[in-house]
């Protein structure tokens, strides 16, 4: 049994086993942030992990399952981790986001928690669509994408964000 410079089994920095649906990818980011804290002997009672509503929601229960958690309202994680961050300065932040959470309802907490420059790592799991109302899109989706299923020629019907005659921010 291989251990961490810390003493831990990597089976320390685990959670629940995952409901996601098979190759979504979200549960390749749990993944990568178990592989990444064990490999760094970040004890898992130092972290707290906060996310938002849907899919991405979910993704925490996957990893570091004796960390700390707070799945906070719909797109407002970012403020709830500024009042934890604020509260207790010795954790360290991991905060799981939707597309749906960060760049529709969320959009404003977002940008705000960019300029207060919040101590954690922000990971936002696009996949383009609201996962749990059934494939609806998401404001990431790209230009001309179609469905997987249903009405395949049914496109975006909405211009992105940035299509090139619109500053950037």
């Amino acid at each position: 049994m291989k251990l961490n410079v810390i003493d831990l089994e990597k089976s320390e920095y685990t959670g629940g086993k995952s409901s996601l649906c098979p190759g979504c990818g979200h549960d390749q980011i749990s993944n990568v942030i178990i592989q990444a804290a064990w490999e760094n002997g970040i004890p898992p009672e130092g972290i707290a992990k906060m996310s938002g509503i849907g899919c991405s929601s979910k993704t925490p229960a996957y990893f570091l399952g004796k960390s700390h958690g707070f799945n906070t309202v719909h797109g407002r994680m970012p403020s709830v981790t500024t009042g934890a961050s604020m509260a207790n300065k010795s954790l360290s932040f991991i905060a799981v986001s939707g597309d749906g959470d960060t760049a529709s309802i969320g959009i404003g907490q977002f940008v705000h928690a960019i300029r207060r420059n919040l101590d954690m790592v922000y990971i936002i799991e696009n996949n383009g669509v609201y996962g749990l109302t059934k494939g609806q899109y998401s404001a990431t989706v790209e230009k001309g994408s179609r469905e997987k299923e249903g009405d395949h020629e049914r496109t975006t019907s909405y211009r992105p964000v940035r299509d090139g005659n619109q500053p950037r921010m």
